[in-house]
């Protein structure tokens, strides 16, 4: 009998059927750390069940399955009726009905909510990135919707219901829960909403409800087209108001069951995030609305959902860089070459530890940004204090986080070697999402201006932001190195627009030091300051000094399947 030449040998088994939460210790730490000490155990227990959920066979192949048959978009049904639906593989709905299920449209009603949800987000987007939009959205639309209350009392127990209700068949007061989409870009406009076009006329006439307009227009980007309900831009015509850019609700399905006007012209065909919908609508002048907020305040009203999802940006791409971590760290912990483990070569460990250092800053951060948020909805100085460092710590920190996720999943990516090149993988996904949250709410440019603005008009925050990182004073010569650096930046004022991403970006790793320096191992912090601090750091990943001990930190990375 001839010999075998197909017997496997040397071949990392795949990462499945483990916990993406408890084998997480940046993760675990940072909900013990932040969530109130009655809630801790409740907390652990969910996540830890999302988590056995997040590493499961079944959860990885609906999210390969969502992405190998991507939605499809169906104008007209077979009689030539105008439909305008989307239809998705059923692992997307499977998808959808754990992330709603397990609370992530919903950090309002709960203690500890927004921590508790951010948790949740950064363990359950690492099984598909795709379908974190419309959870995303449905979760930050309701701040925005309580500029209105009455508006709060119709929508916000939908968007907040643990029950995912798919479907356009019926209105969403019929329904056990909705989702909800945004509409803001235009094709003339882009992120300069201001400049936007789309017509909100005021309706008149017996019948007509206060606040209720007509729209005309188009959006160039509008975020899962199958949405129950959209926040949308639009300039309102002056009528009852003085006019200008405001903010308006708009339904799929009206509340006598007709469909609204709602043209869908086609899906974009993107890089990644293939099982979500994104697409381009017209409006024909019947679309109907409800307007939030005042006339003329619609960038004020949607702030805040524009900032919730900014956190999600944040949040995404720490999930994201995690989970490149934990499959290159487990890849090369079962893989040899050159007579020992890939794990135990002294430059791939150097590899390793470089990612592992960028993963865990992002998720403490994340973390943090996540309990401020919880604080700044109280009362009182802390509340206040909060709300102030929010207001400058949440830009710089989806500016830098969402920056570092395509260098890491390129890295990642190689450590896996061809293996990591094949569609088989789940690194070429990953590497084509990296992308997408510095370029979703705002790109680069935009977070950095936004930091100058903040400097500019809220004295207070940069009080905030640097009281936060004052906490860690004195304990690493190099992080006060650093903030000393930070304060020369920001008392020069000469050209400092041109300037800003610089800026920001030490600001982030100097936010990324405070936290690393008071909450992680002495491994971890030592080598962050070091290399991002202290400048003993090359321009690529691996580049690490010598006299760390890389080792705790790869063990710390590595996930235990």
């Amino acid at each position: 009998m001839p010999p075998s030449t197909h017997t496997v040998t040397n071949q990392a088994p795949p990462l499945v059927d483990y916990d993406v939460f408890s084998t997480d210790p940046a993760l675990v730490e940072g909900v013990a750390r932040h969530v109130a000490s009655e809630h801790a155990e409740e907390a652990h227990a969910e996540l830890t069940e999302l988590g056995g959920a997040a590493g499961s066979a079944q959860a990885q192949e609906w999210g390969r399955q969502a992405n190998a048959y991507p939605p499809v978009l169906r104008t007209h049904d077979r009689y030539g009726h105008r439909i305008d639906e989307v239809d998705f593989h059923p692992a997307y709905h499977r998808l959808m009905e754990r992330a709603v299920g397990a609370g992530l449209t919903d950090a309002w009603s709960r203690p500890d909510g927004q921590l508790r949800r951010t948790a949740g987000f950064y363990v359950w987007s690492q099984v598909e990135a795709g379908h974190s939009c419309p959870v995303s959205m449905s979760h930050a639309a309701v701040p925005a919707l309580r500029k209105d209350p009455a508006l709060a009392a119709e929508w916000e127990p939908l968007l907040s219901s643990h029950s995912y209700d798919w479907g356009l068949d019926r209105p969403a007061s019929a329904k056990l829960g909705a989702i909800a989409g945004m509409g803001m870009t235009e094709k003339q406009g882009g992120s300069d909403v201001r400049a936007n076009t789309t017509e909100a006329v005021p309706l008149t006439g017996e019948g007509a409800g206060e606040g209720e307009y007509t729209l005309l227009g188009h959006k160039w980007f509008c975020s899962a087209p199958m949405s129950d309900v959209f926040l949308v831009l639009a300039q309102a015509s002056p009528g009852r108001g003085e006019g200008g850019l405001s903010c308006f609700l708009v339904p799929r399905v009206l509340p006598d069951g007709t469909h609204n006007a709602f043209r869908i012209q086609r899906l974009k065909d993107k890089l990644g995030n293939r099982s979500n919908a994104s697409s381009e609508v017209e409006f024909d002048g019947t679309t109907w609305a409800r307007r939030v907020g005042e006339e003329g305040r619609g960038v004020a009203t949607i702030i805040e959902m524009v900032a919730a999802t900014r956190l999600d940006c944040v949040t995404g791409s720490a999930a994201l860089m995690r989970q490149a971590v934990a499959q290159a760290t487990h890849h090369t912990a079962h893989r040899s070459a050159f007579g020992k483990l890939l794990i135990e070569q002294p430059l791939m460990r150097n590899v390793l530890a470089d990612m592992a250092l960028e993963s865990e800053a992002a998720t403490t951060l994340a973390l943090r940004l996540a309990a401020a948020y919880d604080s700044a909805a109280g009362e009182g100085e802390q509340a206040a204090a909060d709300r102030a460092f929010l207001r400058l710590a949440l830009p710089t920190a989806k500016y830098w986080v969402t920056k570092r996720c395509v260098p890491l999943a390129g890295e990642a990516l190689e450590c896996l070697g061809g293996n990591g090149y094949v569609e088989e993988s789940p690194m070429p996904g990953l590497l084509r999402e990296s992308p997408l949250n510095s370029l979703w709410e705002g790109s680069g440019n935009v977070q950095a201006l936004d930091v100058l603005r903040a400097l500019q008009r809220s004295p207070e925050s940069l009080n905030a932001f640097l009281t936060e990182i004052g906490q860690a004073h004195g304990a690493d010569h190099r992080l006060d190195a650093a903030t000393k650096d930070v304060f020369s930046q920001l008392a020069d004022l000469e050209g400092i627009e041109s300037r800003a991403r610089r800026l920001v970006e030490r600001m982030a790793l100097v936010l990324q030091g405070s936290l690393l320096v008071r909450f992680a191992p002495p491994a971890v912090s030592d080598a962050f300051c070091a290399s991002r601090l202290g400048g003993d750091w090359g321009a690529a990943f691996g580049t690490l000094p010598s006299g760390l001990d890389l080792a705790a930190i790869v063990e710390r990375a590595l996930p235990v399947a």
